[in-house]
């Protein structure tokens, strides 16, 4: 199995986790003499063995990005390299948002307020950091599909 494929079974298990537990959740409990619409042990034996395979895929998805190198840096580093960069845009890009906003003067004798940054080299900064990005995600989603999974 390549290591993408075990990501995708992986969010696959989660949504199904999730579903699972809303299912039973709405069959544990029932008006006197009626049934449930399904059988919360069944829904339960098949949440146990969803969450093993979850445990499965994380541990072995773990292992293998830990042990894969690219370029001289294991999948592990690169995706915490990616999810560091994603943070510093949306920083960025918020300190832009509130380094853009104009303040309106009804009068001349209101204070005036201006941009303490220079918001167009923050911008260009962004764009240079979402090219990086981009670059970097497709480097891992190449590698993805690339990397046996470790079992």
């Amino acid at each position: 199995m390549k290591l993408a494929e075990a990501l995708q079974e992986r969010a696959d298990i989660n949504r199904k986790i999730e579903q699972l537990k809303n299912r039973i959740n709405n069959n544990v409990l029932v008006q006197e003499g009626e049934k449930t619409a399904e059988e919360p042990e069944k829904l339960k034996q098949e949440l146990d063995v969803s969450l093993e395979r979850l445990a499965y895929l994380i541990s072995h998805i773990n292992q293998t990005n830990c042990e894969t190198r690219v370029d001289g840096q294991t999948l592990t580093e690169l995706i915490a390299k990616k999810d560091a960069l994603l943070l510093k845009i949306h920083a960025y890009k918020d300190i832009v948002y509130a380094g853009s906003q104009t303040c309106y003067r009804a009068r001349n004798t209101e204070i005036k307020i201006k941009s303490a940054i220079c918001v167009a080299d923050w911008q260009a900064e962004i764009d240079r950091m979402a090219k990086e990005l981009r670059l970097l995600d497709n480097k891992l989603q190449e590698n993805n599909w690339k990397t046996d999974l470790i079992e």
